[in-house]
């Protein structure tokens, strides 16, 4: 089977994916105790009017049978269709929209320099094995990975922001904006990365020690096979060895840990989110469950399918790029 031919092939089993996505969704939120608009209507008693409580019974199907709800769901599903928040009463893609840039900022800052730093210093730390550098970063990697994020977190605003007051909490914008705004884009991107630093960091800290766990262990799988003595007897430099051999051939489970990492990207970081009170997508997702907001949970539970079944066939396709003995079959 050539590349065209697998490709179409997978591009239908993820459409088959999806369709079973979404019908697995519908049946979670349907299979709990109680309707999902009576649970939402029991949390906020009283303030519900009873043409606010018609008008969310037509938007999702509450009045028809189930059968006809599914079809009402999936359909709404595969056109983007998410509905009205029942908290915020606004459209679901609303409320994403507001809130996704902060997070895929926020989120793809630490985790891009944890991948890249982490598979830097695995790479050499497998090639120092036994080393006192070995040891004193596989030490430093383990605690900083086993520390609570928020643990972190809250040191790090005991610090940088209590005590020096180098830094905001709380906020995407920086306060002298009420009376300065920016005058340029230039000005305006590094005030919002000025506000992030601190939870970008504090996530950095906790991300890039499983990163070089990850990448020492695959590394040391591989440096002790026989192309790499190979490699090395011919006189090639170690550094040739260890990223053009070694890491090409022990790079396999990091393509797939990197492609699932950007996979789950969306859903954000709940407690560094509430640590430091950045309204993104983990603080909306995090709110739609303690009120039951059942429209934001689907939506986000729907889409994150999306992107780790999408995450998975690029990391198939790069796979075959990185080791020829891989076919396509």
């Amino acid at each position: 089977m050539g590349l065209r031919a697998y490709i179409a092939k997978r591009i239908v089993y993820m459409i088959i994916l999806i369709f079973l996505v979404a019908s697995f969704n519908f049946v979670i939120f349907n299979m709990m105790p109680g309707t999902t608009l009576a649970k939402y209507v029991a949390n906020v008693k009283g303030k519900m009017t009873p043409e606010r409580l018609e008008k969310l019974k037509q938007q999702f199907g509450f009045d028809k049978p189930l059968h006809e709800r599914y079809l009402m769901y999936v359909r709404n599903m595969l056109t983007w269709n998410f509905g009205e928040s029942y908290e915020a009463r606004r459209t679901v893609e609303e409320e994403i929209t507001e809130r996704l840039p902060i997070t895929l900022v926020l989120m793809g800052i630490s985790e891009i320099a944890a991948m890249i730093i982490g598979i830097l210093l695995g790479v050499i730390v497998a090639h120092k094995r036994g080393s006192t550098l070995d040891t004193a970063l596989v030490t430093v990697s383990l605690s900083t990975y086993s520390i609570p994020i928020f643990w972190i977190g809250w040191l790090m605003i005991s610090f940088f922001s209590i005590r020096l007051g180098w830094f905001p909490v709380g906020k995407i914008t920086p306060a002298w904006w009420a009376t300065n705004p920016p005058a340029n884009i230039f000005e305006d991107i590094g005030g919002r990365l000025y506000c992030l630093f601190l939870p970008a960091t504090t996530l950095f800290i906790f991300l890039v020690g499983g990163w070089i766990l990850l990448t020492r262990a695959v590394m040391l799988e591989c440096i002790t096979e026989d192309y790499v003595l190979t490699a090395k007897a011919k006189g090639l430099p170690d550094r040739t060895v260890l990223y053009k051999h070694v890491l090409k051939n022990a790079s396999l489970p990091l393509v797939t840990s990197i492609a699932l990492t950007f996979g789950f990207l969306i859903g954000g970081a709940i407690i560094t989110e509430t640590v430091y009170s950045i309204e993104g997508m983990g603080r909306l997702v995090w709110r739609a469950i303690l009120t039951t907001d059942v429209p934001i949970m689907q939506a986000f539970f729907y889409i994150s399918a999306l992107l780790v079944i999408l995450a998975n066939f690029v990391a198939d396709l790069i796979y075959g790029v990185i080791d020829p003995r891989i076919k396509y079959g």
